[in-house]
């Protein structure tokens, strides 16, 4: 099966390069509109979908993002893998500025955003045991461009925002909670595309050492984006890659990814109140319609 590559920007990340036959399209969604129009294109014989998380410009702060329409727009789309790439704190002396990490584990500490498709008159609950696609975060690492020190594997903190940490916060996630790095929009997320069945990876970005090191400045926003700068042509050579990596993509899901509402739906057919499950057409219409 080919895979339609969908790819979410943040802080930094605000177009790709490259597209051809490239434009942006308006989706429209029951959950509202998406962070911004999404570009579609192919690259490297595939079809892509790019959507910068915060807006172009970045206007949109980690509370406000507008995380079910995103998901949901490119569902719609025919997305069948997303690659999030975001910015994010170190908590590990080995995960420097300039380092990226393939993330398959969060912490989700924020609190002031819908976190689910599904609620009231249509309940589920769906497995995160393992929040990202084992292949594809897998893939991911491989197109990570040669020169930089990709880590596999890391726990994400996912922080409400849009402040940065305290030192007692920051030491706390470190020393107690063992998260290897920490941003504002791991979360929900990574949770919304396991409810949509789409296979799910993260590439973070290391930005800063948060506020825990000792020898470091405490985190802001200018140190904070000198190293986005940096980095945006590696995150860049990264999507570039994905396509050939991608072309051979298995079908089911060998990690459950796109099955993962087939025992999740807990309301009885004539209980579910049906201008929710209207709602839930794109990303929950495979086992609704069933």
């Amino acid at each position: 099966m080919a895979a339609k590559i969908g790819v979410i920007g943040g802080s930094g990340v605000y177009e790709i390069d490259g597209l051809e036959s490239a434009k942006w399209q308006t989706v429209e969604t029951p959950w509202g509109s998406p962070s911004d129009q999404i570009l579609t294109g192919r690259l490297g014989g595939a079809d892509m979908a790019f959507l910068p998380r915060h807006g172009r410009g970045h206007v949109h702060s980690p509370s406000a993002v507008p995380y079910r329409a995103n998901i949901d727009a490119l569902k719609r789309l025919g997305v069948t893998d997303v690659i999030a790439v975001s910015a994010c704190g170190s908590f590990r002396e080995e995960m420097a500025p300039g380092d990226f990490v393939v993330v398959d584990q969060y912490i989700d500490r924020t609190f002031a955003r819908e976190k689910s498709f599904f609620g009231t008159g249509c309940v589920a609950h769906v497995s995160v045991a393992h929040p990202t696609c084992a292949r594809l975060s897998s893939l991911c690492a491989d197109a990570v461009p040669e020169g930089v020190r990709v880590h596999r594997g890391g726990t994400y903190l996912a922080m409400e925002g849009p402040q940065f940490s305290t030192l007692a916060e920051s030491r706390m996630y470190r020393d107690q909670w063992g998260a290897d790095v920490i941003g504002m929009t791991g979360m929900p997320e990574a949770k919304l595309a396991r409810e949509a069945e789409l296979c799910y990876a993260s590439v973070a970005m290391v930005t800063d050492y948060d506020c825990w090191h000792p020898d470091h400045d405490a985190v802001d926003v200018a140190s904070v984006i000198r190293t986005l700068t940096a980095n945006s042509a590696n995150a860049k050579a990264l999507v570039t890659a994905l396509p050939l990596l991608l072309n051979d993509r298995p079908t089911p899901c060998p990690f459950g990814c796109d099955r993962a509402l087939d025992y999740a739906i807990m309301t009885a057919p004539e209980k579910r109140a049906p201008a929710l499950v209207a709602r839930l057409e794109a990303v929950a219409g495979r086992v609704l319609r069933a």
